[in-house]
């Protein structure tokens, strides 16, 4: 309850004629509760005479404290006030400063200027006619109808519906109406006077009249019958509602149907109560037995009592459920205000600390994009890892702290074991695990304005640094293409952002095509809006890297293997060349002196592997677009399953990704998978070779027959393809031994 607030003032402001039964009770709960009297409730209670009963109050004010569930207090009461556009005193009772704030919360009504509305009785009364325009502004002609003409009287007297007819659809009773001479009874049968007719504004499915047997969520009812006709209806029309049809009862109420154009009951049941809300900050005290989408209103162009049930307008307000929706959502901004530069000039707010070093800040957008194979959920848990242990990230230093990686493609597991091969790769030990929370959510994805707000619920009080989005074309809500559409999808990650008070980063994929000639910005998929909503964009193309380049790196990676073999027996390199041991072949000749047989062997085996592996990594180039810190020279990678590493070599530097026409790209495709075929011979043959001949003499095309276990013409075919070997009466030999015929 907020302080120093007399209960007292709440209750001049309410008027319990326009509060329901529950609303009521908790008014002498919330009274109770803050040690009021039953007397101030039953003095408030008498102000609705129609419902006021002597000792009614007293009766119920000894129930109140006699049950377990939760208390009402003061807050309740305060909140039912607000919800009706009262303020607190502090506010209304002075004269506004410019930095006092005032919140709308909705309201759109002045009461104090509302202009009532004159509801006269139409002179020439024609029902038919009446029933006709219902039905043909809410309804197909194919559509079922369900109406009631017969009704009962209750032992207090009053006259309620049976469950009537549910038999033709609208096209049917018109063709019918049209052809009564205005006696709509023969139609639809007899009525009482007393009592008037009801209609279901939903069409029905023919089956009964349940909310189940409802075939289209289209039309709510507005009602309320504990105010003025006139200001009943102004209200209405200032609120803009998108009423398709505005009718009299008859009595006390002017009925509103409102277009709602739900999808399923539960969104229906959601745009009722949004439209309650709005109608009762507004100062309509609306029936809130109405919600049922199957609820009968009251049928036009019949008597009740002396007066008419009849049409007052059709087709006002905003023209869609839609439409009026923004238009509400739009009025009630909650923008700030503009601010003087002169003011803040001295004293400027301090800047968000960086999370990733010279790329972003704490608190804004990253967008990870980049074709697909180039490791970018990968790549995010890399980052995810960095984040919670406080390491570096592709060379960028990152702020320590807990994070969140919202897995949206990946099953549980596959997620999980990710995170532990990204660890193991990088020879990081896992002490700060604690700061990483994963929210799984495969199968289980919704749009992003959906997921924003469970999102920011959940993560309120978890104090993380940075939530990862992984990837978002799971959640993208709308047409990829448009910019509109892709600028409301981007404003949920500012929503997570300024509610959390962290970083939001996420990744998307390249548009197809080429990419290579395109600048950075312009290479996401769909609308540019991806691109430049984000403070920092990093995209990921790949370079091109040949067979000598390959052939190189693996070359390296030998002569490194080599070397630690021979510190592992205990070789001492000082005692050979420098040069020998930098070049593959030399150093191969140095290890198969050195070492045993066996040890040979597993030595080619870890060549192979390792050979494997280079052959398997792919080369990426990283570019930035940031908007709070300089441009960084281009980053190139090798993607090294399961991890990215920094190309410390600088071999990579030199490689252009503009992309080459398709015919020469195909054209070289051929020639690098002959010439990686030869290779993978060569090597095979190689390490074959080297085993053998040092078990033998002489190595024999039979001995490669029993160790490839294949026809002596296929080994002669391999040999054939090598570039080092040749074979000669049975014998096979190096080509600088002996004579190639």
């Amino acid at each position: 309850m907020e302080k120093n607030i007399d209960l007292n003032l709440i209750l001049d402001f309410l008027n319990p004629a326009l509060l329901d039964y529950t609303e009521w009770t908790n008014v002498g709960m919330a009274l109770k509760e803050e040690g009021y009297a039953c007397s101030v409730w039953d003095d408030w209670s008498a102000r609705d005479s129609a419902r006021y009963h002597p000792g009614e109050c007293e009766k119920k004010w000894r129930t109140f404290g006699n049950y377990s569930g939760s208390i009402v207090t003061g807050g309740t009461l305060v909140q039912l006030a607000k919800d009706r556009g009262w303020k607190p005193h502090s506010i209304e009772d002075r004269a506004l400063d410019w930095d006092d704030q005032i919140s709308d919360d909705y309201i759109m009504v002045d009461k104090a200027y509302i202009q009532e509305e004159e509801i006269r009785e139409p002179v020439n009364f024609n029902p038919a006619n009446e029933v006709i325009k219902y039905l043909e502004t809410l309804f197909l002609p194919d559509e079922t109808v369900g109406y009631v003409m017969e009704s009962w009287q209750n032992d207090k007297g009053k006259y309620l519906p049976t469950r009537g007819a549910f038999d033709r659809t609208a096209g049917e009773l018109i063709r019918q109406l049209n052809n009564c001479g205005d006696d709509i009874g023969s139609v639809l049968g007899d009525y009482n006077e007393d009592a008037g007719a009801w209609i279901r504004f939903n069409p029905l499915d023919g089956k009964g009249v349940k909310n189940e047997n409802v075939t289209e969520y289209r039309y709510a009812l507005v009602e309320s019958d504990n105010m003025e006709l006139g200001k009943q209806q102004a209200i209405l029309k200032e609120l803009e509602l998108p009423i398709a049809i505005l009718v009299y009862s008859g009595k006390k109420s002017i009925h509103a149907i409102v277009r709602v154009d739900a999808a399923d009951f539960k969104e229906y049941q959601k745009r009722v109560e949004y439209l309650y809300n709005i109608c009762t900050k507004n100062g309509m005290s609306i029936d809130k037995q109405n919600k049922n989408p199957s609820r009968l209103s009251r049928l036009p162009g019949v008597m009740r009592g002396e007066h008419k049930q009849f049409i007052i307008d059709t087709n006002i307000g905003k023209t869609s459920w839609d439409e009026w929706y923004e238009w509400i959502e739009g009025v009630n901004d909650n923008l700030p205000e503009p601010e003087s530069m002169q003011s803040v000039w001295d004293n400027l707010p301090e800047l968000a600390p960086p999370l990733i070093d010279g790329v972003l800040r704490q608190g804004h957008k990253m967008l990870v994009a980049g074709p697909s194979k180039a490791g970018k959920s990968y790549a995010l848990i890399e980052l995810c890892c960095s984040i919670a242990e406080g390491k570096n990230w592709m060379g960028f230093n990152c702020a320590q702290g807990k994070v969140l990686y919202v897995n949206l493609e990946l099953d549980r597991a596959s997620c999980l074991h990710r995170f532990k091969d990204v660890y193991s790769s990088l020879h990081w030990q896992p002490e700060c695990l604690s700061n990483i929370d994963i929210w799984n959510l495969r199968g289980n994805s919704i749009p992003m304005d959906k997921l924003a707000p469970k999102l920011i619920r959940r993560a309120a009080k978890k104090n993380y640094i940075a939530i990862i989005i992984d990837p978002i074309y799971k959640v993208i809500t709308g047409d990829e293409n448009s910019a509109d559409q892709m600028a409301k999808f981007c404003n949920q990650f500012d929503k997570v952002c300024t509610e959390l008070g962290c970083a939001v980063i996420y990744c998307h994929h390249h548009s197809k095509g080429g990419q290579g000639n395109k600048k950075s910005m312009d290479r996401a998929s769909g609308s540019g809006v991806f691109a430049r909503d984000p403070d920092a964009l990093l995209d990921l193309i790949e370079l091109e890297v040949t067979d000598e380049l390959t052939q190189q790196q693996i070359d390296r990676a030998v002569c490194n293997l080599c070397q630690k073999w021979l510190v592992r027996f205990n070789k001492e390199l000082s005692n050979y060349s420098q040069d020998d041991l930098i070049v593959k072949d030399k150093v191969l000749s140095i290890c198969k002196n050195e070492f045993a047989p066996n040890t040979i062997q597993r030595l080619w085996e870890d060549i192979r592997a390792i050979s494997k592996k280079i052959k398997q990594r792919t080369a990426w180039r990283i570019e930035g677009t940031l908007r709070e810190f300089p441009k960084f020279e281009p980053l190139n990678l090798w993607f090294d399953y399961p991890v990215h590493t920094i190309d410390e070599s600088g071999v990579l530097s030199d490689i252009s990704t503009e992309d080459k026409p398709y015919w020469q790209k195909g054209q070289e495709q051929r020639k690098k998978n002959a010439k990686s075929k030869r290779d993978k011979i060569n090597l095979e043959l190689e390490m074959t070779y080297s085993l053998l001949s040092s078990e033998n003499d002489e190595v024999t095309i039979k001995q490669l027959e029993d160790e490839w276990k294949i026809s002596n013409q296929a080994v002669k075919d391999r040999i054939k393809k090598s570039e080092d070997f040749y074979y000669k009466n049975g014998v096979v030999y190096r080509k600088e031994e002996g004579t190639n015929d």
